[in-house]
């Protein structure tokens, strides 16, 4: 069963890396694209939870923890999808204050979600 687990939370972080590449988050440039080009990626790799659906949380950070067992990396890699979308720059702010608080808690420096303060 543990297997099981930890395979289901490698495939999300999997399916996320799929959908920044696709994206443009793995080039040298500084990619911009809306909300609903990250949930058409999302639909078309299955990544199981929609943006409206996370989003509509007070903490998204811990919905995806608690909820959907995500990965310290498929976490960073949520955040920064998520911070190059035309989302309220102060939600943004909010959701990586968060994001980087549960990962120090894990011991988990994030260099990348650091850039972006």
């Amino acid at each position: 069963m543990e297997d099981y687990i930890l395979r289901e939370i490698d495939r999300i972080g999997e399916l996320l890396q799929h959908v920044a590449r696709r994206l443009g988050l793995l080039k040298d440039d500084v990619p911009s694209y809306s909300l609903t080009d990250v949930q058409t990626e999302f639909d078309k790799v299955e990544i199981p939870w929609t943006l409206d659906e996370v989003l509509a949380h007070d903490n998204p950070i811990l919905y995806l923890v608690e909820e959907h067992n995500i990965s310290e990396k498929g976490l960073e890699l949520f955040v920064e999808i998520l911070f190059h979308t035309d989302l309220d720059e102060s939600r943004k702010q909010a959701i990586l204050k968060d994001a980087i608080s549960y990962l120090e808690g894990k011991g988990y420096f994030s260099f990348k979600l650091y850039s972006f303060c």
